[in-house]
């Protein structure tokens, strides 16, 4: 299996299997989980980054404990569309990840997404350590959100 376009995704996904949505940083991988009728991303946990193999194993126990078909990732594609190494980096963890498990994963451009969540967290007034706490999961979230509504189309 290889990646697919988003709406490749839908026909291999049983009836009421998630989406995991997921947020790639160097540091952390935020994740987000839609409800069983693929409308409402909520964002779910942050996992801290370690090595390869352990944050694959942790993502794919989510992934089995939440009956999860399928995974949206962030491409932090640049503002003028460019794909740099950031993107690289997304996209050898999702074929790394397939040599584990075959599980159906769809790209979605993630532009702006950790600075709306941002913004929306200062807007709230959250402090630094409570930003930093949530974005991740929350970024995970917005993108997740972004692919489920292209889904559902207009």
């Amino acid at each position: 299996m290889s990646v697919l376009p988003l709406p490749d995704l839908l026909p291999l996904l049983r009836r009421d299997q998630r989406l995991l949505g997921l947020d790639l940083g160097t540091k952390t991988i935020g994740l987000a989980l839609s409800d069983v009728s693929r409308t409402i991303a909520t964002p779910m946990e942050t996992i801290v980054r370690k090595k390869f193999t352990q944050d694959a194993e942790t993502l794919l126990k989510s992934v089995d404990r939440h009956d999860v078909g399928g995974l949206v990732l962030g491409l932090p594609v640049s503002m003028d569309g460019t794909e740099g190494p950031r993107c690289q980096s997304v996209r050898s963890f999702a074929a790394n990840l397939l040599k584990l498990r075959e599980i159906p994963i769809a790209f979605w451009d993630e532009r702006l997404s950790t600075a709306a969540v941002t913004r929306t967290l200062l807007e709230a007034d959250a402090s630094r350590a409570r930003r930093a706490e949530l974005v991740d999961k929350l970024a995970a979230a917005y993108i997740l959100q972004g692919a489920l509504d292209a889904l559902k189309g207009p």
